[in-house]
């Protein structure tokens, strides 16, 4: 996943100069379009990439599970029973399984990383929105403002993962 992600970042970050300079040499509205959504598509993997990398430079996955923040109480528990979410967390994919692998970690060092890659997503999901300040230079805030909801929900979807396992690994640990 990794990879993936890496590549699509600099596929779309290369593509976004391309359609730039071939728009200003042949300022086509298709083009302009093309250039948005490619940048748009350069920034949310390379926002992705940069925070959990900072994240990961800042904490290493030491992060004080039994803090508050990471507390999941029984009613959040009902709402991902409610979600269903034991079914469908198998299907997303994970940007490095080896952090949640217990032939490689601890418990103890896997309820850290869950805690840390929480904290990620949490952070992308506002950042998601930042995209839509485009809308102030080439419109169609409705566009910027659906992707920008698309893309905070893929990673609450990821917070939820998190926030569902960490009871399960603390319950173990106990």
């Amino acid at each position: 996943m990794a990879r993936c992600m890496k590549i699509i970042a600099w596929v779309s970050l290369i593509l976004t100069v391309f359609l730039i300079i071939i728009y200003q040499i042949k300022p086509i509205d298709t083009i302009l379009t093309l250039a948005v959504t490619a940048g748009t598509t350069a920034y949310h993997f390379w926002m992705r990439l940069l925070v959990g990398g900072a994240f990961n430079l800042l904490m290493n996955n030491r992060v004080d599970y039994n803090k508050k923040w990471f507390c999941v109480g029984k009613t959040e528990q009902k709402l991902y029973a409610l979600l269903k979410v034991k079914k469908w967390k198998k299907h997303l994919p994970t940007y490095n399984p080896s952090l949640f692998d217990r032939h490689e970690h601890s418990l103890d060092e896997i309820a850290m990383a869950t805690c840390q890659s929480e904290l990620v997503h949490e952070t992308i999901v506002i950042l998601s929105f930042l995209p839509i300040l485009a809308s102030i230079w080439f419109g169609s805030a409705s566009v910027f403002v659906c992707t920008s909801v698309l893309s905070a929900v893929f990673d609450l979807s990821f917070v939820m993962i998190q926030r569902y396992n960490r009871p399960r690994i603390l319950s173990i640990i106990r």
